[in-house]
């Protein structure tokens, strides 16, 4: 059962949110949180895998309280929901440790998708804010692109492999079937590398590979006649 907080100055956006989450059985809503700081305390007299975040609110706005989510002990994987397609939103939600971002206006269906996402450590961005962020990293690169390929170089040549699989967007269970390994090895591998790398999420993890112009390696065989 995914633990899931919802967080949203909007009481009638809640109340949505929860009856279509209510829908999934795999999915419990243990709480509702009308800011940031709300959010905070429910998080830290429960226990939260997911938490649905609005980035506008009084008191305490989503980013800020995405970042102090991650930074306890045992962090939920943050959403990020907002009727706001913004650069400066998307940017400063990964950059907080967001692991997803969806707009409001989301299919249902897409938004019980990114619950079950995100609880299994993968990332889920809506289109227009994956390609606002490349645009916005590739308008920044600057001295980015030398520092992100420092950080690689700390990695096993299988942990590289594995990261360019993930950047190129492949689900733990892709990545052990390309690379013949246990999904349970691909999460040992994917913690490592993120540690490495100094991030917090997948999402942030395929930037630096992008960065660095990390491309994925071709399975074992593949195009070589072997």
């Amino acid at each position: 059962m995914i633990r899931t907080l919802i967080v949203d100055d909007d009481r009638l956006v809640r109340l949505a949110l929860s009856d279509i989450l209510a829908d999934d059985p795999g999915i419990s809503v243990v709480a509702q949180a009308g800011d940031g700081l709300e959010a905070l305390d429910l998080a830290s007299t429960r226990s939260i895998d997911v938490a649905l975040m609005d980035v506008r609110m009084p008191r305490m706005d989503g980013i800020a309280a995405t970042q102090r989510l991650r930074a306890l002990p045992r962090p939920p994987q943050i959403v990020m929901l907002t009727t706001f397609d913004l650069d400066q939103y998307v940017y400063d939600g990964i950059a907080a440790g967001a692991s997803g971002f969806l707009l409001k206006d989301t299919d249902p269906a897409e938004i019980v998708r990114a619950v079950h996402v995100v609880a299994e450590g993968q990332a889920m961005l809506h289109p227009a804010a994956a390609r606002r962020l490349v645009d916005r990293y590739h308008r920044t690169a600057g001295g980015r692109v030398r520092d992100a390929a420092a950080r690689i170089g700390r990695l096993t040549p299988r942990e590289t492999d594995v990261l360019g699989l993930l950047a190129d967007g492949a689900s733990n269970a892709e990545i052990a079937a390309v690379l013949g390994m246990r999904e349970s090895t691909v999460k040992s591998h994917v913690s490592r590398i993120l540690a490495a790398l100094e991030v917090g999420n997948r999402v942030q993890a395929a930037l630096f590979a992008r960065d660095a112009g990390l491309h994925p390696a071709p399975p074992p065989g593949d195009g070589t006649g072997r």
